[in-house]
This record gives C-alpha cells, sequence and structure tokens, in this order.
C-alpha cells in the first residue's frame, strides 16, 4: 500500500493522551493524530526520526497523523488503521497461499450484534456471488474464513510481541473465532509485524497472560494463526507473506 502523498519526516518529541504526538519539523513543533489504543512500548525515542502524513480535510481538527517512528533496529508502522487495508490488498493480489481458493472477501463483517470481524473470505455461487448486503443468516446457511487482524509494533530482542497492553477487546475477539469454528467455519488471526528486525512472534504473557493463554486455546481449537513480517519504507508498507514468522507459545 503506497501512501498517497509522500510522508513528511520531522523528528519525534513526545506522545501524550494516547492519541496525541508533538513532532519536531521545519524548526516547529507540529501536533499529529496517533492512531493507535496501545502504549506503542519500545517505539517512542525522543529525538528519533518519524513519518507523518498530511491531510488537507477541514473536518479534521489535527492536519496530520503519526505514521512511522524509527527504532535504534528498524522503522515501526504504528497506524492501526492500516492493517486491515493491508490484509485485504494482500488477497486481492492473491498473495496469500491459503486464501488461494477463496473468490470473494468483504471487511468489517457483522457476526452478532455487538461483533465485527475484520474480513470474511469465502468461494460461493448463488446469492453468495458478487453479495452487496450482508446478513447475519448467513453464517448458519454457508461456511466463511474468518479473519481478525491485530497490529504488532512491540518487541524484545528477536521476538515480537502482541499485545503491548492488556486487551479486553482481544480477548474477546479470540473466543468469537473458537465460537465460529465450533459453528464449521475456519478462523484465523493474522498479525500484521509493522517491522523487520524479528524472527519470531509471542504473545506478550507478561502484559495480558489472559490473551496469551486463549491464544494457545485457539491454536490448538484448529484457529490458524499467521504471524506476518511488513515491509515498511517512508514510501509505502506492504505485508509480505513470504515472511511468516514462527509462533512461541506460552
Amino acid at each position: 500500500m503506497h501512501f498517497k502523498s509522500p510522508l513528511l519526516k520531522g523528528q519525534f518529541v513526545r506522545r501524550y493522551k494516547r492519541f496525541f504526538a508533538d513532532i519536531e519539523y521545519q524548526g516547529k513543533i507540529i501536533t499529529a493524530h496517533t492512531p493507535n489504543t496501545g502504549s506503542m512500548k519500545g517505539c517512542l525515542y525522543e529525538g528519533a526520526d518519524c513519518y507523518f502524513s498530511f491531510h488537507d480535510d477541514p473536518k479534521r481538527k489535527l492536519k496530520y497523523t503519526l505514521e512511522i517512528l524509527q527504532t535504534p533496529t528498524s522503522l515501526v508502522g504504528v497506524n492501526t488503521g492500516l492493517p486491515n487495508k493491508l490484509v485485504k490488498e494482500a488477497f486481492d493480489n492473491n498473495e496469500v497461499p491459503q486464501w488461494k481458493n477463496y473468490t470473494e472477501g468483504r471487511l468489517e463483517t457483522k457476526i452478532n450484534e455487538k461483533t465485527r470481524i475484520d474480513l470474511a473470505l469465502w468461494n460461493h455461487q448463488g446469492e453468495l456471488t458478487h453479495l452487496k448486503k450482508w446478513d447475519q443468516k448467513l453464517i448458519e446457511k454457508y461456511k466463511f474464513h474468518f479473519i481478525e487482524v491485530k497490529n504488532v509494533t512491540m518487541a524484545n530482542k528477536d521476538t515480537a510481541l502482541f499485545p503491548d497492553s492488556v486487551t479486553l477487546r482481544g480477548q474477546k475477539h479470540i473466543n468469537e473465532l473458537m465460537d465460529l469454528v465450533d459453528k464449521g467455519h475456519t478462523c484465523e488471526l493474522v498479525f500484521t509485524i509493522q517491522r523487520s528486525d524479528v524472527t519470531q512472534f509471542s504473545a506478550a504473557a507478561e502484559i495480558d497472560p489472559v490473551y496469551a493463554q486463549l491464544l494457545k486455546k485457539a491454536h490448538e481449537k484448529g484457529v490458524l494463526i499467521s504471524p506476518y513480517l511488513c515491509d515498511i519504507t517512508p514510501s509505502a508498507i506492504k505485508l509480505n507473506p513470504q515472511k511468516k514468522l514462527p509462533i512461541i507459545f506460552n
């Protein structure tokens, strides 16, 4: 996925109130939106280079969005709004081996009154061909491959870790994927690792032991766990299905 316009380069100053970041740019301090609800542990280095986008939208209070941070060992993509797009792009380009048999994909698919799954894949004819309107009753009638996508920015040495803070929402998503498996669907957790300095993946058990336990349980139940590295430059970020990391279960 190429950025719509070239990213601007500045120096990271600080992150505060979760969604704000101060950046030094051309001798001035600007404030950018930080689209990341996690702690961004291990990514925040004062004075380090960072890359951000400009948005000329009169409805936006902040015209800038923090996209990439430089750490001592890697560029790190911190925009959690991108992973779903990266995964859908990989599907549309037929780049992921286990998805090649699916002909249709739909983002943000409602599976119940409280939850939307990030991506649903299928290969059916009839009413599901080029489906425009989603009906939850289809889940009972047909079989789908449901995918939940998570963004990974934290690392400890050569191990990518998720989550970087306790995630009740993430725990709920794993339980829902296991419920969908019980209903006969196939399910997958895709971890988009937006950094290049790691060689394996694990749940961050010291931060969220419940999530780590649930991830192992989901794996044993048949939920596919897919941690993929992303190729990151200041001009583009792309999921790389050729760089799937081995998993360490706690």
